[in-house]
């Protein structure tokens, strides 16, 4: 079984390694930087440490517009390079467990530009009784989840020097 935080970007479900994320705070005052990157929302004060803020719907080129429920998914060190670094989703839904045989792993195929950031693809129960509930609405129709590569899209940044 992996573990993993199920998270919402536009109208599509996401999910990110949960030994990646060091904590999960709601949205809360960032400073704006001037001339930074576009998909860099600022910096934070979180509980005395500066913590640069990414807003990974840009980042990744998600479309759509931000529901009240954003939540900040603070990164554990080793995953930034030992930066303090926070992602901006729209909201955060819950912990999963997925069974590996549930994971449909990316091919270079097809979708080669998404393999860059996609792991895999976690098929959720199709059988509507199995269906989990999120905050009391069925998960997205499809049953889908985009298992992302947080660690692999921070790394590209900076092989790129956008970080």
């Amino acid at each position: 079984m992996i573990d993993v935080v199920e998270f919402g970007l536009g109208r599509e479900l996401y999910a990110m390694d949960i030994q990646l994320a060091r904590e999960i705070v709601e949205m809360m005052p960032i400073t704006h930087i001037p001339r930074a990157q576009d998909y860099i929302a600022g910096i934070m004060n979180l509980r005395g440490e500066i913590t640069t803020v990414i807003d990974l719907k840009r980042l990744i080129q998600i479309p759509g517009t931000s529901g009240d429920n954003q939540k900040i998914i603070v990164l554990v060190a080793e995953a930034t390079g030992g930066s303090n670094l926070g992602i901006i989703v729209d909201d955060v839904h819950s912990v999963i467990q997925v069974a590996e045989e549930d994971i449909e792993l990316m091919d270079e195929g097809i979708s080669s530009g998404v393999h860059a950031f996609v792991k895999g693809i976690i098929k959720l129960a199709k059988d509507e009784d199995d269906r989990k509930q999120v905050d009391g609405k069925a998960r997205q129709a499809s049953g889908l989840i985009l298992w992302i590569d947080i660690k692999k899209i921070l790394d590209d940044l900076v092989q790129r020097g956008q970080a």
